[in-house]
């Protein structure tokens, strides 16, 4: 295993759960994860950083997927310290391996960064959704202010290769409405104590039509 291979199988992944289950980001979690509501699917399940923010009273079903069979692991533990029956399968947004209308919602919180093609990661969230299904999301992006956005361009070449493909320039609400869903969004801002360039995030709740 070259170096490349070693970093991104073992450290990287410990590396993105450490960040992001920081106290900021745990408390938009909170604001965003409880409206899960009824057969649930997460993108990018891996770590298991969001379970202990559902409301399992809420939960009929929770299934999702993750890239990383290492994040996996932890999901699966997560999940069974929960007492859920969980289905986690290791997989890509581009390919989600479920039937059509599967789930009445879809959690997704800090993934589509890192997704290789976000407009077919979208498609594929509208595709396993049933009809006034929901997405309930929570990422960090494209920063409104010109100056935080010229350093978001000029450190994203390197930072891509440092975090798991993570882009620090992906618009957020705009992408979940130019997919075809109503987006209202929850919250949006820079997050304390974090660089403007990562830190600008953006939370709410995006509809399928019905």
């Amino acid at each position: 295993m070259g170096i490349r291979n070693w970093y991104e199988a073992k450290v990287m992944p410990r590396l993105i759960t450490c960040a992001c289950s920081q106290g900021q980001v745990m408390k938009r979690r909170a604001a965003v994860v409880p409206l899960a509501r009824g057969d649930v699917f997460e993108l990018g399940c891996g770590g298991g950083i969001n379970h202990a923010f559902y409301d399992p009273g809420a939960i009929t079903s929770y299934a999702g997927i993750d890239p990383h069979a290492v994040l996996l692991d932890s999901a699966r533990e997560a999940a069974q310290a929960m007492g859920w029956v969980a289905d986690l399968r290791q997989g890509r947004g581009e390919a989600i391996p479920f039937i059509d209308s599967s789930f009445d919602c879809v959690v997704c919180t800090f993934t589509l960064c890192s997704v290789d093609d976000p407009a077919q990661v979208m498609r594929e969230l509208r595709r396993i959704l049933r009809p006034g299904g929901q997405a309930l999301f929570l990422e960090h992006g494209r920063a409104p202010d010109d100056g935080v956005r010229g350093w978001q361009e000029r450190i994203e070449p390197v930072w891509k290769r440092l975090a798991g493909g993570c882009h620090l320039t992906r618009p957020i609400a705009g992408a979940w409405q130019g997919a075809g869903f109503a987006v209202e969004t929850l919250g949006q801002g820079y997050t304390p104590k974090a660089p403007r360039f990562a830190g600008w995030m953006e939370w709410g709740i995006a509809r399928k039509s019905a």
